[in-house]
């Protein structure tokens, strides 16, 4: 069964947990699957890279890797802290919300 993942790509986050703790970005990628995302400058790993046509130095890159989402957490520009994103209903529609303030997100 698959879980719900509450992050969605372009949600700013700030990491709470692991090397990269304290670090803020935004979510370039979800992976609901395997239950994570992939946050912008954050947890960074050098890739070996062939040749290839798009790329036809080759070498080494580097590039984000994806962090679990238990480690993250949704950042609240306002209120600058931290905050779960609630869904609630408003007019007939299932709206994301921040838990603290209320606003939409």
């Amino acid at each position: 069964m698959e879980k719900k993942l509450k992050l969605k790509k372009g949600d700013l986050v700030i990491v709470i947990s692991g090397e990269d703790r304290g670090r803020k970005g935004h979510v370039l990628r979800a992976f609901p699957r395997t239950g994570r995302v992939i946050v912008e400058k954050v947890n960074m790993i050098k890739k070996h890279a062939k040749p290839s046509q798009s790329n036809p130095q080759g070498g080494i890159i580097t590039m984000e890797a994806p962090v679990h989402a238990s480690n993250v957490m949704l950042f609240n520009e306002k209120l600058n802290t931290v905050s779960k994103p609630v869904i609630k209903i408003q007019d007939g529609r299932r709206v994301r919300v921040c838990h603290k303030s209320g606003d939409e997100l």
